[in-house]
């Protein structure tokens, strides 16, 4: 239970399914004021309550990707469906989040030339042309290429080219390493936040 939307915001995020119940009218701000600033929590999938019917604002949260919106009064067998439902959906969320997470440090893993080879193979590149460009051996870049399969856990270049496309690498390789620029929007924000509890949800 957090007494406001900010109290909430201030809790270190849980690697674990959950989900948020929280009224429409809260005493910081709104409920869809909180829905905006944890948008990119696919973990924590949002079920409103507010005490009046109230189509725009219904229309307006599901909208922005709300799990349920429920207009009291409701039964506790009601809530309780609600819940089941929204953390089986944190699961499938969660379970991308530490995916892309995964992909992310094997990326962070690569040298700063590693990257360069990969960026290049990706878009189709021969080994010759790859060499030519960074001016380097054909030899030098096949055996980037081994280790950049191996670091990525590529079993092929097709997988290769999949997990390339899932990190949205699509600097030039030839503008310097883009690990800065790598999207980070499920992993980079966990830092030294991430606990392992069991299943749960916040009241706000």
């Amino acid at each position: 239970m957090f007494a406001s939307a900010r109290e909430f915001l201030d809790c270190p995020r849980y690697l674990t399914p959950g989900c948020v119940i929280v009224e429409v009218t809260l005493p910081d701000f709104s409920g869809l004021e909180l829905q905006k600033l944890i948008a990119d929590r696919p973990e924590m999938p949002i079920i409103f309550i507010a005490g009046r019917d109230d189509v725009r604002t219904t229309v307006q949260a599901m909208k922005a990707g709300a799990h349920e919106f429920l207009t009291k009064p409701f039964s506790a067998d009601v809530m309780l469906s609600s819940i089941v439902s929204a953390l089986e959906r944190s699961r499938v969320g969660l379970g991308f989040a530490v995916a892309h997470q995964a992909l992310c440090a094997r990326y962070a893993s690569l040298t700063t030339r590693q990257r360069q080879v990969l960026s290049l193979v990706v878009r189709g590149q021969l080994n010759k042309v790859t060499a030519y460009k960074l001016g380097i051996s054909e030899i030098t870049v096949k055996g980037h290429r081994r280790h950049v399969m191996r670091k990525m856990k590529a079993v092929s270049l097709p997988d290769l080219v999949n997990i390339a496309a899932r990190l949205s690498l699509t600097q030039d390789p030839l503008d310097g390493p883009d690990i800065e620029g790598l999207p980070m929007t499920h992993s980079g924000r966990y830092g030294s936040e991430q606990r392992a509890h069991g299943s749960g949800y916040g009241h706000v």
